[in-house]
């Protein structure tokens, strides 16, 4: 009898180490299998122009539209790949996203209204700093800049 609570704690042991994984190596997996770094870059690319370009009063209606159309698909590409296996990256990466995202769709109906292009720009502003500090998490995640 003793032998056989043995064989199963021993069983139970073996068996708890299997397909574990360290929040190091499935983040590391989670930003090579989503392509982060190139979406964090495309992403902070394209948000700086977005910015310059909301602040040109001379940017016409059609032309801002494409910019803020290219930005959002830019947005919604990188919010495909959430969540991540770290529940702060995920929530850190999820409100930049959703700032980020709302910052395009502002920016897409702010036309040639000053106040509008603002209130765009401040969205997309505070969308990129989110963005940074959930870069900044998934480094200590992974042990190594993405």
């Amino acid at each position: 009898m003793i032998k056989r609570i043995a064989v199963l704690l021993l069983c139970g042991v073996v068996l708890s180490g299997c397909g574990t994984i360290t929040l190091n190596a499935a983040m590391s997996n989670w930003v090579k299998q989503s392509n982060f770094p190139s979406a964090l870059q495309t992403l902070v690319h394209d948000g700086k122009n977005t910015l310059k370009d909301l602040g040109n009063p001379a940017l016409g209606v059609n032309d801002l539209h494409t910019v803020c159309g290219v930005f959002l698909t830019d947005v919604e590409s990188a919010n495909a790949s959430l969540p991540t296996p770290d529940s702060q990256s995920t929530n850190l990466l999820s409100s930049a996203y959703t700032n980020l995202g709302g910052a395009a769709n502002q920016c897409y109906k702010a036309g040639t209204d000053p106040q509008l292009r603002a209130a765009a720009a401040a969205l997309l502003t505070k969308g990129l700093a989110t963005l940074s500090a959930g870069s900044i998490r998934i480094t200590v995640a992974t042990g190594k800049l993405p």
